[in-house]
């Protein structure tokens, strides 16, 4: 266990001082929930997110749902990029390379309640405006050619589809999936339309693994790693239709790079294999309450007595019932950045090597 852990220890390295191979300057705008909010949610609402949030590296909460860095930190790492400011932070934020509209909790629907994938849109909509307009006033704001040079992350849709099976069947569920999909299309489309050419598009994970849904869901049927099928295999069939739209959008916006990324096979095969990776409890939330199997409860979730969180280090990968742990998303890069999950095949600096 040892050994696991210096090669873990040398992962988080690599990810976080790899050399960039970008020719000009990468401009990174994104858009999500919980998976990728580096703070967006504490700054808009002024709500508290404490420790033991962020205690594995910033030794502080800075508003992420992790015990550390997520996974969009790592990619940004790996461009030798600053981490991205969350659009709502006022103070100590720098914009000079992109901007974070993701939000803890964000959905698709309904479409004009904060801060839906809309929302989200139409703020990065005045944020483009504003910039454009005060760019002769500060070298430091981005210009019309890094917009359109950047590039467009999306990671969201995993909220629509809890939210829907807190109240729906299987099959509603399974119904109300192309309405999901026609809001991150128009999203896409509307980027593109303001002259954003390069798309990064995340599908979502395994929903029947996280230990929250395994608590709260104990009667349901379980596949052969103790997952919820239904839930997982809704995550599936909304990500064969956002393949699906990936491709239509290729077709259709012809100038237009769109990688689409199966994120569901990464965290699925770490939670099915997370011995070969060093991770123990694969279940089984760090920070939570209640013990085995899953500790979590949901009256006493992580950073609410009397909640614990586990001893500091690298075993988990999940955080706190429903997040991933730092160690988690160290091996979820690793993954992304290798470009066997990725269609088509192009490393995730490909937007700035021209």
């Amino acid at each position: 266990m040892a050994v696991v852990r210096v090669a873990f220890l040398l992962l988080l390295v690599f990810l976080t001082e790899v050399d960039s191979r970008c020719l000009k300057k990468p401009i990174i705008f994104n858009f999500g929930d919980s998976n990728s909010d580096t703070g967006g949610r504490m700054a808009g609402l002024g709500v508290s997110i404490n420790l033991p949030n962020g205690r594995q590296f910033f030794r502080r909460s800075t508003g992420r749902l992790s015990d550390g860095r997520l996974i969009i930190d790592f990619l940004c790492g790996s461009l030798s990029m600053k981490f991205l400011s969350p659009y709502l932070e006022a103070l100590g934020s720098d914009f000079s390379q992109g901007a974070n509209f993701a939000i803890i909790g964000s959905a698709t629907q309904p479409k004009l309640q904060p801060f839906s994938l809309r929302i989200q849109v139409l703020q990065f909509l005045r944020f483009k405006a504003r910039s454009l307009e005060l760019a002769g006033d500060s070298p430091h704001l981005i210009g019309p050619d890094e917009f359109q040079n950047a590039l467009y992350m999306f990671d969201i849709g995993q909220n629509d589809l809890s939210a829907a099976f807190s109240n729906m069947s299987y099959q509603q569920v399974l119904e109300k999936i192309p309405s999901v999909l026609k809001e991150i299309k128009g999203a896409i489309k509307k980027i593109h339309d303001e002259g954003g050419k390069n798309f990064w598009i995340h599908n979502t994970g395994p929903l029947g693994c996280l230990p929250k849904k395994l608590a709260l869901n104990s009667n349901e049927e379980k596949d052969q790693h103790g997952c919820i099928k239904s839930y997982n295999d809704a995550a599936k069939a909304f990500n064969v239709g956002l393949r699906a739209l990936c491709k239509e959008l290729r077709s259709h916006l012809g100038n237009a790079t769109i990688v689409y990324v199966d994120m569901y096979s990464i965290k699925y095969d770490l939670i099915a294999n997370s011995a070969k990776y060093g991770v123990n409890n694969p279940l089984m939330a760090c920070c939570g309450y209640g013990g085995p199997p899953y500790n979590y409860n949901v009256n006493a979730t992580c950073g609410h007595p009397p909640s614990q969180a586990c001893t500091e280090g690298l075993r988990y990968v999940n955080w706190d019932g429903s997040h991933y742990t730092e160690a988690a998303s160290a091996i979820i890069t690793s993954r992304i950045l290798s470009t066997d999950f990725s269609e088509p095949r192009l490393s995730f600096d490909y937007f700035c090597h021209a």
